[in-house]
């Protein structure tokens, strides 16, 4: 199993060239953060190594010494705190570092959604870092691993191979699966890694106690992506209140089970306002064509929308559309406020659905796609024509975003 590299060196490369502050790296367990982090790093601090934490424990000055940091060097080194989220007093550790140490190294830090969450509501390391949320392997990454031109933003349009196609589509992006490609591999990782989030994850990184509860309520959800979350329906199944269902949701999502996107509202007569749509963040788990083809594309939309905010190349947001007429389509990308793609998804090629018409005239959206997924790429860039909706191969239009 050949290691690639990955989008993601190039980011952390650019940052460490560039920035003074610290990078903060999230995402979902086995990802690959710990090892592209490691890739930059010149000194390596593990939370879960008992000697490293000792050194962490024993205050900045005990770390810089043990490190060498306070030698000479012809650039300042990179240092890695890898799982420091699970330290309690985890910010003012930093905070401190980064004050006394700050032009002497560059500082690295991975964890889990507990560094993304707990970064939120007082946030005391404000200016000290920049955000970075990891993805797994998407079709522009096995493509690319070089950053986007900062002016167009989209790629250009590349055929992938069938066999990395094929193996994204069956085995998902986690690096493991995705570049092991052994069914065998993958149905034994899914079950492992599922069993770990809703069991040791949310018992070791929640408050939440009722474990059968919450492991039924993640296997009802996994079962369910691409739909409308109810959270009374799923509220009523699982014997909780509808503000428990709604916290245990919101704790599964952090924890990266899967992901809520939000209706837009704005302009579009009769619409929801309330009801999220809910994604897997492993689309391999996903038994249903159609259900998988969707869910296939949300993860790399978003994984598109949050690298392009987190590049600094302007502010995203993904979305749905549906009124209480069910006129829907599937995805939305905001771009600084505006609608700019309207997205369908279907697994094999059929007529261009009428609420893309619609919804593209209603918006004034630049770009509407039907994207195909058992579709072959085609040489031709989908974002060439703006102001009708185009039918396009999934291939092509994904390999164009990140």
């Amino acid at each position: 199993m050949e290691p690639r590299r990955r989008l993601y060196d190039a980011v952390l490369a650019e940052h460490l060239d560039e920035h003074r502050q610290m990078a903060f790296v999230t995402g979902p367990r086995q990802v690959g953060k710990t090892t592209t982090c490691s890739n930059h790093a010149d000194r390596y601090a593990n939370w879960d190594d008992p000697d490293d934490r000792e050194l962490v424990l024993g205050g900045p000055a005990k770390l810089v010494d043990r490190l060498g940091l306070d030698r000479l060097t012809e650039a300042p080194p990179a240092v890695l705190f890898d799982e420091l989220h699970k330290y309690r007093r985890w910010k003012s550790f930093l905070k401190g570092f980064f004050d006394s140490y700050a032009d002497r190294t560059r500082i690295l830090v991975t964890g889990s959604s507990r560094l993304d969450a707990y970064r939120r509501g007082g946030d005391s390391l404000m200016g000290r870092y920049f955000l970075y949320r990891m993805h797994p392997f998407s079709v522009a990454e096995v493509l690319h691993d070089e950053l986007p031109d900062a002016e167009t933003i989209v790629r250009a349009p590349s055929p992938i191979p069938d066999d990395d196609f094929d193996a994204l589509w069956k085995h998902g992006g986690y690096p493991e699966p995705f570049l092991k490609r052994d069914p065998r591999f993958t149905t034994r990782w899914l079950s492992l890694r599922t069993k770990q989030l809703l069991r040791g994850d949310v018992r070791d990184l929640t408050n939440i106690r009722q474990l059968d509860q919450i492991e039924t309520a993640g296997r009802i959800l996994q079962s369910r992506s691409a739909q409308q979350l109810v959270y009374s329906t799923l509220a009523k199944e699982i014997q909780v209140s509808v503000d428990t269902a709604k916290r245990w949701v919101d704790a599964l999502a952090s924890l990266h089970l899967g992901f809520r996107i939000q209706p837009w509202f704005k302009n579009v007569a009769r619409s929801l306002r309330k009801e999220p749509k809910w994604y897997l963040r492993d689309w391999a788990a996903v038994d249903d064509p159609g259900a998988r083809a969707e869910t296939f594309v949300a993860c790399h939309m978003l994984k598109a929308v949050e690298g392009w905010t987190d590049l600094g190349f302007g502010t995203f947001d993904l979305r749905y559309i549906r009124d209480k007429e069910r006129n829907e389509v599937d995805l939305l990308v905001i771009r600084d406020g505006n609608p700019w793609i309207l997205v369908e998804v279907k697994h094999k090629d059929t007529s261009i659905a009428k609420a893309l018409h619609h919804y593209q005239r209603t918006l004034d959206v630049p770009f509407a796609f039907q994207v195909v997924l058992e579709a072959d790429s085609v040489d031709a860039d989908c974002f060439a024509h703006p102001g009708r909706p185009i039918v396009v191969p999934a291939r092509t239009f994904l390999s164009q975003l990140l």
